[in-house]
């Protein structure tokens, strides 16, 4: 516990000057102003379609910065957020303002701000075997998984992997329910999971994959239900609040709104121009977002698929991750390191906060109420989970427009 006390920093260490990483600078030979210019110069995005993210700028739209609608809270370095995947950034998952599942290394991890602890929940650097009975579930297990991507709602953690591997455990029961293996071709990563109630109540969750597929498992029957295929492979998908719409991105400039029951593309969405790992809908169900290698998140209107409703600039590369608060007040998106944006979504996106730091970022996520917004960092050093609550008499600095 001494260690957590000098290595974390909490909110009121950050008022004393102290940064919040707990990165020294003033012991180290270069300032944290100089370091920022340098690192904005020399990242390198990554990009499948050459010259994207330059190609990009024209249509992006200018947003004011300098708004304050979260606040530093608490770093925690005793929680090392991990990666494993470059462009595969949902390993960080909020259950409640307190409730934090991460991955850290092999394991999965649950980190309680209330009391400062972390538990783990599974390691998968071993044998993973399940220790329930399903039509379908590989009763043998797995060994060594390399954990891809995760997704944790209510009582359900999801876990994908590199081969295709999918483990499913609800965090009230001893053990692991059932392991899936959506497929056994060589290229099978499974790039994201979502889990979503249906409109009967019952849990589903879906995977999409790099062999092209998008698969949807019923959890009250812990079957297959749906299993449709797409041209390019698929790296993220986001069921629409009513269900009746399923955005697909993946390697191809162009995603698509497909319809859930049937699979079959209802629109085209044109307009990126590089390959698109992050998508997200606004709680309204009319909005919802794409993230792009172009370093570009683009917002898009059900109503008038035309064009965009916003083309929003990252700094220094691909948008990785996006999410909207369940209120729908507010959207963050990731790119792969050192910034979240913070949009205003409910005033057009045209303020933004921007969350300044350093380090791979392996996931971002708000709680389900809404009032907190926590950030893996990934980094050999400084690697931990930054906490910011909810500032809730926010306001817009108008010195810094």
């Amino acid at each position: 516990m001494r260690e957590n006390k000098i290595t974390d920093t909490s909110a009121a260490d950050a008022r004393r000057g102290k940064d919040i990483q707990g990165i020294p600078w003033e012991r180290l030979s270069i300032s944290r102003q100089e370091y920022r210019r340098n690192r904005l110069e020399q990242y390198k995005n990554y990009e499948n379609v050459p010259q994207s993210g330059e190609s990009s700028e024209k249509e992006c739209k200018p947003t004011k910065k300098g708004g304050a609608y979260f606040e530093f809270w608490h770093n925690t370095r005793s929680v090392k957020s991990t990666i494993l995947h470059f462009q595969l950034r949902n390993l960080v998952w909020s259950t409640s303002k307190h409730d934090v599942y991460l991955m850290s290394h092999f394991s999965i991890v649950h980190w309680s701000s209330l009391n400062g602890r972390k538990r783990e929940v599974l390691n998968v650097s071993g044998h993973v075997a399940p220790c329930e009975k399903h039509p379908g579930s590989l009763l043998e297990g797995f060994t060594e998984t390399q954990v891809s991507t995760l997704a944790v709602r209510d009582k359900l953690l999801i876990a994908g992997g590199f081969q295709g591997e999918l483990i499913c455990k609800y965090l009230d029961r001893p053990g692991v329910s059932f392991c899936l293996r959506t497929t056994y071709d060589d290229n099978a990563i499974t790039n994201a999971v979502e889990i979503y109630e249906s409109p009967s109540g019952a849990v589903h969750f879906m995977a999409s994959n790099n062999d092209c597929g998008v698969r949807d498992f019923d959890m009250e029957r812990f079957q297959l239900s749906k299993h449709f295929s797409y041209p390019w492979p698929v790296n993220h998908t986001s069921l629409s609040p009513d269900g009746k719409l399923l955005v697909i991105v993946g390697d191809n400039p162009d995603g698509m709104l497909v319809d859930p029951q049937t699979g079959k593309t209802v629109m085209p969405l044109c307009g990126h121009l590089d390959f698109s790992f992050a998508s997200a809908w606004h709680p309204d169900g009319n909005i919802f977002a794409t993230g792009n290698q172009d370093k570009t998140c683009r917002v898009w209107d059900v109503r008038n698929l035309s064009k965009s409703v916003a083309v929003l600039k990252g700094n220094l590369g691909a948008i990785r991750s996006i999410r909207f608060t369940p209120d729908g007040q507010f959207m963050a998106m990731a790119e792969p390191a050192d910034f979240v944006h913070v949009y205003d979504a409910k005033n057009g996106f045209e303020k933004e906060q921007e969350i300044d730091f350093f380090g791979e970022i392996s996931g971002v996520s708000f709680s389900p109420d809404s009032e907190s917004l926590f950030i893996g960092v990934w980094d050999r050093t400084y690697g931990s989970l930054l906490q910011y609550n909810r500032c809730r008499n926010y306001t817009y600095l108008d010195s810094l427009l």
